[in-house]
């Protein structure tokens, strides 16, 4: 039985529950209450928390990695963006996940460069050196479409975790690239928000709310940005790497995406989690081979097949 037959017979919607920080177990009483006194205050309360991406002191590694790079500022909505370059050639992108920086994805950048690319990243929106208090999903698939049209045209693209929900929406929309990699990347999204939203204590009525109060800001209703609504319809070719021992993201999730992604070719690996696996030596060789080999010969048929699928808004 290989890893795709294993996944199908498996419940689709599995989603893990992330272990809580003390700060957010102390709170969590207050969300639970205040879900039940008045559902609409704890709604802006979650929308608040939902859109408000955690920030880390970057490594000195990472540090280290952005000081070779070109720094340009790219503005999307009228915010600030970060963006860092290097080498010369097609143009591949590097999009991190939620609370990440671009910087995580530095050990890509200098075998996509030996091998003739040109890497771009960028700290979305509400991360790392781009100072917007808040972000979203929209805000990265927004930061995506900019470089484009600012340093592009993307012609690859390597995105981890809720990364490669932007990226996947950028590719609908028109995203030309001729190779995308995605790195534990989730397929419920809606599920997984809930269940995170659960945790902290939020009630069904309050993130019901919360959940139609961000719809209302971003002018798109979650369903649109559900990957396996469109993934069937999509050309551009896919790697999907995840590991089986991913904590916060199943790996059943990458899994289904190869699946229904036509042509799309998944990789499993052991041991890495959800972030180690962006330093694994063997995983950045694969990637850098899967995206230099199509980016590189330029020849595929990339972005989505017209008419197969209707935009959700």
């Amino acid at each position: 039985m290989t890893d795709l037959e294993f996944v199908a017979m498996q419940n689709s919607t599995s989603v893990r529950s992330p272990g809580l920080p003390l700060a957010a177990r102390l709170v969590r009483p207050a969300f639970a209450a205040l879900s039940v006194l008045a559902p609409a205050l704890a709604a802006s309360v979650a929308e608040r928390v939902f859109l408000t991406a955690p920030r880390h002191r970057a490594p000195e590694h990472e540090t280290a990695a952005l000081a070779g790079a070109r720094r340009t500022i790219v503005q999307v909505g009228g915010s600030p963006v970060s963006v860092w370059t290097w080498g010369h050639g097609p143009v591949v992108l590097l999009v991190h996940g939620w609370g990440g920086r671009g910087a995580q994805l530095a050990r890509f950048v200098e075998p996509l460069v030996a091998s003739g690319c040109s890497v771009v990243t960028f700290d979305a929106p509400g991360h790392g050196a781009s100072p917007e208090p808040r972000s979203s999903i929209v805000a990265f698939l927004t930061a995506i479409q900019a470089i484009d049209r600012t340093l592009g045209p993307v012609r690859g693209v390597v995105a981890h975790s809720i990364g490669t929900v932007a990226a996947a929406r950028a590719l609908y929309e028109g995203l030309g690239a001729d190779a995308a990699v995605f790195i534990a990347p989730p397929a419920d999204l809606v599920l997984q928000a809930h269940t995170i939203l659960e945790a902290l204590g939020f009630g069904r009525r309050a993130r019901e709310l919360m959940q139609e109060r961000i719809e209302r800001r971003l002018g798109l209703a979650w369903s649109a940005l559900d990957v396996r609504g469109y993934a069937p319809a999509m050309r551009a070719p896919l790697l999907v790497v995840h590991d089986r021992d991913d904590a916060e993201v199943p790996w059943q999730d990458g899994a289904i995406i190869a699946r229904i992604w036509p042509g799309a070719v998944f990789s499993t690996t052991g041991g890495l989690g959800h972030r180690r696996i962006l330093r694994d030596p063997c995983v950045v060789r694969g990637v850098t081979a899967f995206v230099a080999e199509r980016v590189l010969s330029g020849a595929s048929a990339c972005g989505r097949e017209e008419g197969t699928v209707s935009a959700v808004a």
